[in-house]
């Protein structure tokens, strides 16, 4: 498992936030009443990495404050930038369901279940 992405460009956007998916933050705020979005990633199944949403206080040492939405903080774990650099997250409806899509163009392999993912 590789976290050096070639594709990473630190002047480019490092994510980009739909409004449904804003939307659905500012609710998931709400519901909290936590100010902060946190987007990290952790070492998971069988292709390498997972994506990790939490509502938190503030942010980490290192992490990316983006404002991405009305009163929306999403704070980027500094060992998750260069592997999602350029991924546009989207809230999207899968039958009854709500579901966060992470569509990241690092991306090489996922696993079949959709649990993870791996990066060059």
């Amino acid at each position: 498992m590789s976290s050096s992405v070639s594709t990473f460009d630190p002047k480019a956007p490092l994510v980009t936030v739909t409004e449904k998916a804003a939307k659905h933050f500012a609710r998931k705020l709400a519901d909290s009443g936590k100010p902060v979005v946190r987007l990290s990633i952790k070492s998971s199944g069988c292709t390498g990495y997972a994506y990790v949403l939490d509502t938190v206080e503030g942010t980490e040492p290192g992490d990316t404050l983006l404002e991405v939405g009305e009163n929306v903080r999403l704070a980027i774990s500094a060992d998750a930038a260069p592997v999602i650099s350029g991924t546009e997250i989207d809230m999207v409806i899968e039958g009854v369901n709500r579901v966060i899509k992470y569509n990241n163009p690092n991306v090489v392999a996922e696993c079949g279940c959709g649990e993870s993912f791996s990066v060059n």
